[in-house]
């Protein structure tokens, strides 16, 4: 594999103000650090770092950072800052790599093949976990893992132990994690909504009042007649 090599430059300014200025020429501020070397300031091409964060290997591509009137530099990226808006890089840490020594680092989990659980029993493949942490020399760094699903069913899983890596790559995340399973396709069942019929109101009952009732009624003093009726109107009756 062809080394990549990154050209870059001191930076004897800091500061917002500085950034800004390094942007403004095409170029972004960045800090070269470990390996037990004190941190160099640097600037690099923006470009060139998203060529490599773009490439098969991302971020854990290990390429050469020639900084001028310092030397060379086996580096990674280690992180970045994006501008919220545009998403271009404003800021990139490099971490000096010793060739001998192992890292440490994340490696992305790609599925292969077709699961008889989705092509025969019509379920759906779940990818749960994406990455895992390995570690190997900086020159056995696989771009990504495989994980091959072809015998999965419903209800079986993928486990991290499951996968195949090469002796010189160690596995660190657990062998019982899930990388994929295939589930079923559950209908949801929506309720009909319930009707409400509501009752007519009942129409008020109508008494009919017979000749003799309605004569007794009429008979029967209210009010002022009843105050009306006297002792004398009683004895005057009487006759």
């Amino acid at each position: 594999m062809e080394q990549i090599v990154v050209e870059a430059t001191l930076r004897k300014d800091f500061g917002k103000s500085a950034s800004r200025r390094t942007r403004r020429r095409g170029a972004i501020p960045a800090i070269v650090y470990g390996a037990r070397n004190k941190p160099v300031p640097v600037e690099v091409n923006p470009r060139r770092v998203l060529e490599i964060l773009h490439s098969p290997s991302g971020y854990n591509t290990i390429f050469t950072l020639n900084i001028a009137g310092e030397g060379k530099a086996n580096v990674m990226l280690k992180d970045w800052q994006l501008d919220p808006v545009r998403e271009t890089l404003l800021h990139v840490d490099l971490i000096r790599v010793a060739l001998t020594e192992k890292l440490r680092v994340k490696i992305p989990v790609m599925l292969v093949g077709e699961a008889k659980g989705v092509k025969v029993q019509g379920g759906v493949l779940e990818q749960v976990t994406r990455e895992v942490e390995v570690e190997c020399l900086p020159a056995d760094i696989p771009d990504h893992l495989s994980a091959d699903v072809s015998e999965l069913m419903i209800g079986k899983q993928l486990r991290v132990g499951e996968l195949v890596v090469e002796a010189k790559v160690k596995v660190l995340t657990d062998r019982d994690r899930v990388i994929a399973h295939v589930v079923s396709i559950k209908e949801e069942v929506v309720a009909a909504p319930e009707v409400v019929v509501e009752a007519a109101p009942a129409e008020p009952e109508v008494i009919k009042k017979g000749k003799a009732a309605a004569e007794e009624e009429e008979a029967v003093p209210t009010g002022r007649e009843a105050e009306a009726e006297t002792p004398a109107r009683k004895e005057k009756e009487k006759k």
